[in-house]
């Protein structure tokens, strides 16, 4: 059997559009959300994120000690996400604060409460 052909008898040709459709629709966001999970594509930057996502905003050393990393270690990471434009750098006086972009924000909320949810009924159940 040649690998190329479709096996199928009848095509729903409706389902198909359906799903033409869905994917047309969706593109934008799917394409933000693959953006973002490119970025977030290591354990320490989705720690990061899920961090920023329920503090709003940290500073590169709170950062480091609550990852038990080094600053330069940490920054790399951050400024990978900023230029990819997920987080954002906010000063205020001399502190540099991170936070998410508030379109990534939107996009991760179910995500993160997801990671949260499961947290908490882990620890509930041990």
């Amino acid at each position: 059997m040649n690998s190329k052909e479709c096996i199928r008898v009848f095509a729903d040709k409706e389902q198909i559009k359906k799903c033409r459709n869905e994917v047309e629709n969706t593109k934008g966001v799917i394409g933000n959300l693959s953006n973002i999970f490119k970025l977030a594509g290591s354990e320490v930057r989705l720690s990061i994120l899920h961090l920023l996502y329920q503090e709003e905003k940290l500073c590169v050393c709170d950062l480091s000690d609550i990852m038990e990393m080094q600053i330069p270690a940490i920054a790399q990471h951050l400024r990978k996400m900023k230029d990819g434009g997920i987080i954002e750098r906010n000063r205020d006086g001399a502190i540099v604060y991170y936070s998410l972009q508030p379109e990534c924000a939107k996009l991760l909320k179910s995500f993160f409460r997801l990671i949260t949810d499961k947290s908490i009924s882990e620890t509930k159940a041990a």
